[in-house]
């Protein structure tokens, strides 16, 4: 059994439909795929819909939350997946939806002060092309940017002009990853780290932080995950074991805004067969 705990949609920022993805994932062989966009449930019931006979899907999320880092007291970028929570659930909604609304605000302040410094980008065309619920982001700007001509490739547009260092950027108030659990937890739910230490990507947590989140609640660990290394994975994956820790391996499919794809990287199907059986809140679709 193939199974990809990890990829996005264009109800975030990916390039695929939610029918698109779970096509894709049938085609790449995988038996199970989750659908994990940014700090929304939009792309669910479009995927379930399409789902091909056969196959499951894992509903998620992928939450932007925040650590902060006890030695400098800086706030740390921290991915969190979210899977099989009740996305009616009172806490989760009124989350997502202040998360949504503030990331369309910083996209049009980030496009304002691309414009304004002469660069061919739209902040009104930008947001047109997304729909209403969805979460925008860098990601979409960097596509703009690609249109455009400015650059040839997203990664491009993010080491450009995208980065926290240049001028256009702005800050974003995400959640404290200890709320996000309990959120998540509360709302029957279970949570996963997303690549808690892929160095490539910038700071990341610390080990004596993720022992704080797993005894937080924290249910399991992204171990196998296309920015970790061997040495990595191997400490992360001691690590799990020895905080109890689900073990997952995931993608992080974007579609054609990274290179790499479905089922590059997979969970054992033990380790979701626990990871499911700890969530009370939804249940997996089957095609």
């Amino acid at each position: 059994m193939r199974i990809d705990l990890h990829a996005h949609s264009t109800a975030s920022d990916g390039t695929d439909s939610p029918a698109e993805l779970v096509g894709a994932a049938a085609r790449a062989g995988l038996d199970v795929v989750a659908i994990t966009d940014h700090d929304t449930t939009a792309g669910w019931e479009p995927a379930a819909a399409a789902l091909p006979a056969g196959m499951t899907l894992v509903p998620g999320a992928e939450l932007s939350t925040v650590s902060i880092d006890p030695d400098t007291g800086y706030e740390i970028s921290v991915h969190l997946l979210a899977y099989l929570f009740d996305p009616a659930a009172p806490a989760i909604v009124a989350e997502q939806t202040r998360l949504r609304i503030e990331r369309r605000t910083r996209l049009r302040r980030m496009a304002e002060r691309m414009a304004a410094d002469g660069l061919p980008i739209d902040a009104d065309e930008i947001l047109g092309l997304l729909p209403e619920d969805s979460p925008a982001g860098r990601p979409h700007l960097a596509q703009a940017l690609v249109r455009s001509g400015l650059v040839t490739s997203v990664d491009e547009a993010f080491s450009d002009y995208l980065h926290s260092r240049r001028g256009y950027y702005v800050a974003r108030r995400d959640t404290p990853v200890e709320d996000a659990i309990d959120m998540v937890t509360a709302a029957g739910g279970v949570t996963v780290m997303a690549h808690p230490f892929a160095f490539s990507r910038g700071a990341t947590i610390s080990e004596d932080t993720l022992r704080d989140l797993a005894a937080r609640g924290l249910t399991g660990v992204e171990v196998d995950h296309p920015n970790h290394d061997a040495a990595t994975r191997a400490r992360t994956r001691e690590l799990a074991d020895e905080l109890g820790l689900i073990r997952t391996g995931s993608s992080d499919y974007h579609g054609t805004n990274k290179t790499i794809g479905l089922g590059q990287e997979t969970t054992e199907p033990d380790q979701l067969e626990e990871l499911v059986g700890r969530a009370t809140g939804f249940q997996v679709v089957k095609g």
